[in-house]
């Protein structure tokens, strides 16, 4: 039961980093994808690795 709270949990933390990213109008269509694919790829790395290191810089 716990797992599929966790689960859930990063499935929101990724829908809403999607959201993010898709927001942004200075980012490039195919870099939108490439980042989307990646956060539901690699779930709490790519919310990890997006909201400390790339937020800021997109």
């Amino acid at each position: 039961m716990i797992g599929f709270i966790i689960w859930i949990v990063g499935l929101v933390c990724c829908i809403w980093c999607i959201k993010d990213v898709w927001n942004k109008p200075k980012l490039d269509k195919v870099i939108k994808i490439v980042l989307t694919v990646a956060l539901l790829v690699c779930s709490w790395v790519g919310l990890a690795v997006y909201y400390f290191i790339l937020k800021d810089r997109l």
